[in-house]
């Protein structure tokens, strides 16, 4: 049983890494999109200059710090929740991590499941049709974009993997996330 459980801490530190990568890497993503959104306004209401192109831009951006960084969000435990039992004082660290896992496992799991094998034939249609934006002066490649929406929520399952394992050694082996946070 220890030997199982030290393979799935070894997976979940790797999923970690690798959601911990990906959300600083777009957080450099909101840099951009303010600079653009600055450069955007400054352009319209200046020089009565727009781009509907520079205007995609930064929905398409928005999208992916929103697709990609929801698993970051998650690791970090930052979601949004009703917090009303779960911060209540009867709920011991193991209480929550049953929460967790019965969340993960339950609800989060099987909804990224169902986005992502819902989103897969969209994007397939998307690439097939070579879809780019419909107006004058848009974005091209339109499914890469909506690619995004599997792969987002396929890190967001992912996340959800790492924290069912770490919500799972904290019920067995409640000592030892004790020992942990001391």
């Amino acid at each position: 049983m220890n030997a199982l459980l030290q393979q799935l801490d070894k997976l979940a530190g790797v999923i970690d890494q690798l959601n911990e990568w990906i959300g600083r890497l777009t957080a450099w993503l909101v840099v951009v999109l303010v600079l653009l959104v600055c450069y955007d306004v400054g352009m319209r209401y200046l020089f009565q200059a727009g781009s509907v192109a520079l205007q995609e831009l930064e929905w398409h951006i928005f999208a992916l710090i929103f697709l990609l960084g929801a698993a970051y969000t998650l690791k970090h435990d930052e979601h949004v929740r009703v917090d009303v039992l779960y911060q209540s004082k009867r709920m011991t660290p193991r209480r929550r991590a049953m929460v967790n896992l019965f969340g993960c496992l339950f609800m989060l799991l099987p909804f990224c499941l169902l986005m992502i094998v819902s989103a897969i034939p969209f994007v397939e249609m998307s690439f097939g049709w070579a879809e780019s934006s419909p107006d004058p002066g848009g974005l091209p490649y339109r499914w890469l974009l909506k690619a995004m929406i599997p792969a987002g929520f396929a890190l967001l399952a992912l996340q959800g993997v790492a924290l069912s394992i770490r919500s799972l050694q904290l019920i067995l082996k409640p000592e030892a996330s004790k020992q942990e946070a001391q």
